[in-house]
């Protein structure tokens, strides 16, 4: 089998887009992911506190 020894740019430049879309997409929504985790782990604290004064 042969591969065209261009082939490697080629997907070098499409992953190198696919990983500026992906760090581009956290950072824009990086603030809402940091406030929804938050948001779980209050949730679970709040979960284990009770169970706590269950026991």
């Amino acid at each position: 089998m042969y591969i065209d020894p261009s082939s490697g740019g080629v997907l070098f430049q499409a992953l190198a887009v696919v990983f500026a879309l992906f760090s581009g997409t956290i950072l824009a929504f990086s603030g809402k992911i940091r406030a929804g985790l938050a948001k779980l782990r209050r949730r679970n604290e709040e979960t284990e506190e009770q169970d706590e004064t269950k026991e």
